[in-house]
């Protein structure tokens, strides 16, 4: 009866193991959907950042070439009308209107290539984006696809073993199944640990002596005085591994001291 018992909490404990690996990936699954989903709105942040940068770009372009246009227009009709003047103090004041016409537009010329190098740079930008967020829609549609059959499958399992856990409970005496309930709600893995020659294994402390002759005589489950888990002799279970002992070096033989002489009379 006793064998039985220590037999069901050691498979209750791998079921409850199961069960919480299957809920972490019930859990996790969905997350892992979510966080891509983050991913892609940051992608589609960034990139009406970009867009609207290069809005600003293109405007500023259009109004640098609109601009430069118009003075180039009064650039030639300033020549052509040079040769009209009447006086050297308008031909100097045109000319000089002309030289700040043409430096401005020389200005502009410059600040237009600057503008076009930024829209290059916001180009390549866009076509960096492109490609990382094409990695991860990739991996989200996957996700997404196989995300269903997955938490399907999960479910499924968690099923069975809930049904494979009422079956280990109902050979576990409530006490001791009230104890085991207990120690897992407060206390990491695992719940039921064996000894193997007086130690827990749960906490790697030997067990006083008396304790521990009391498990080996099977009666009743005890508890590890350290650590308050669940024990049992491993060798109700299975056979203990032998110690390894170091062989104990060989002292020495004594050299026997030389016989005295007898002195003669």
């Amino acid at each position: 009866m006793y064998q039985k018992q220590i037999e069901q909490l050691i498979v209750l404990q791998e079921v409850d193991d199961e069960i919480l690996t299957l809920r972490d990936e019930i859990e996790q699954a969905p997350k892992e959907l979510s966080d891509l989903e983050s991913q892609m709105a940051e992608f589609d942040e960034r990139q009406e950042q970009i867009n609207e940068k290069m809005s600003i770009l293109k405007d500023q372009q259009k109004k640098l070439t609109s601009e430069m246009d118009e003075d180039a227009g009064k650039i030639k009709k300033s020549k052509n009308k040079l040769m009209l003047v009447g006086n050297t103090k308008e031909y100097h004041a045109m000319m000089r209107e002309m030289d700040s016409l043409e430096k401005l537009n020389r200005m502009r010329d410059d600040e237009q290539e600057a503008v076009r190098e930024e829209l290059v740079r916001q180009d390549e930008a866009t076509s960096a984006l492109i490609e990382e967020m094409s990695g991860v829609k990739e991996q989200y549609a996957a996700l997404k696809t196989t995300l269903d059959e997955r938490m399907a499958a999960a479910q499924k399992k968690l099923d069975s073993l809930g049904r494979k856990r009422k079956k280990a409970c109902k050979a576990i005496p409530p006490p001791i199944l009230g104890r085991y309930e207990f120690i897992r709600e407060r206390m990491k893995n695992p719940v039921i640990v064996s000894v193997s020659h007086g130690v827990c294994s749960g906490c790697n402390i030997m067990i006083p002596p008396q304790s521990f002759n009391d498990l080996q005589k099977g009666h009743q489950i005890l508890s590890c005085p350290n650590c308050q888990r669940l024990i049992y002799w491993r060798a109700h279970i299975e056979p203990e591994p032998e110690i390894e002992e170091t062989p104990k070096k060989k002292a020495p033989a004594k050299k026997k001291a030389p016989a005295k002489k007898k002195a003669a009379k």
